[in-house]
């Protein structure tokens, strides 16, 4: 399924043979209805857009907005500057290491593969996975 604003299709950045294209007016309600209808997120390396969709999503598991799970595939340490960051963030106490904890890291398709659907199979069952609880998160922010 792809969803995509109409003045991205106009710059010929649709995916055409999608299953099933989805066409919309703005990045936020492109965003809206991608979350509605994942079941997991799992980002590539990208540019400053995918940073701040992977960024968004991971920040609302952590918040327990969703219980989804986000991968992060990274093939070649792409990303390894922000997950870096990420462990600088935890280690000076600004993020707290549940929060970290919420997008797991993959180097391979099959790592990323099966870390989606353990993570879905956990939010299908109701348990924690990858994914820190709300309440861990804010508890230790008290």
């Amino acid at each position: 399924v792809g969803v995509i604003p109409e003045f991205m299709i106009a710059r010929e950045l649709a995916f055409r043979d999608a299953d099933e294209l989805i066409t919309v007016d703005t990045m936020r309600e492109r965003k809206r209805i991608m979350e509605e209808r994942a079941a997991a997120f799992l980002t590539l390396p990208g540019g400053i857009g995918t940073l701040e969709e992977l960024l968004e999503v991971w920040v609302a598991g952590t918040l327990g907005m969703h219980d989804k799970p986000v991968v992060v595939l990274d093939p070649g340490g792409v990303l390894a500057g922000l997950r870096d960051l990420v462990d600088r963030l935890v280690a000076q106490g600004f993020v707290r290491p549940a929060a970290a904890a919420g997008a797991v890291w993959t180097s391979t398709v099959a790592e990323a593969v099966d870390a989606v659907e353990a993570g879905v199979a956990a939010a299908r069952r109701g348990a924690a996975h990858a994914r820190p609880l709300a309440e861990e998160v804010l508890e230790a922010e008290a």
